[in-house]
Order: C-alpha cells, then structure tokens, then sequence
C-alpha cells in the first residue's frame, strides 16, 4: 500500500522547500508514496496546523512551522511510512 504524504502550506517560499525535500526524500527512501500539496487552507486547519509548512504522513502530522533537514525528513517520513 502506498504512503500519503501531503506538505501543508499556502505556497510561500518555506513550503516550496519542504515541498521539494519531500519529493527528494521520498525518491532517495526508493518509497512507495503519493505526495500531495495542500494549498486548502480549511483542509490545512483541519489538521490543527497554526504555523506552515508542515508535513503529513499517513494522516499524522510528522512536522509542522519548519523546514526540517533533508536527512531528519527522510527519518520522519521512513518512521511515518512504517508507522
């Protein structure tokens, strides 16, 4: 089964970042995964998100108000992914 992740954030330029090491996580992890970009902002506060960017993995908010290294988003999405 694929994992869902989705990057939360109106398109400022920290969610384009995240947006993109997202991608680049999952294609390095070699996972099995859609990644969704979420602009929605009723969609964005349905996940209790005060502060974007933010990444869900499988519906659980994994980071949220920052810009993670890739290597520590690597790590989220795997545990996520796993979870």
């Amino acid at each position: 089964m694929a994992t869902e992740i989705k990057v939360l954030g109106p398109g400022c330029a920290k969610c384009k970042t995240l947006e993109k090491a997202t991608r680049e996580a999952v294609e390095e992890l070699q996972l099995d995964a859609t990644v969704t970009k979420v602009e929605d902002i009723m969609e964005i506060m349905s996940y209790n998100i005060v502060s974007t960017p933010a990444v869900v993995v499988n519906g659980k908010v994994v980071v949220k108000g920052r810009v993670p290294s890739k290597d520590e988003l690597k790590k989220l999405i795997g545990d996520g992914a796993n979870a």
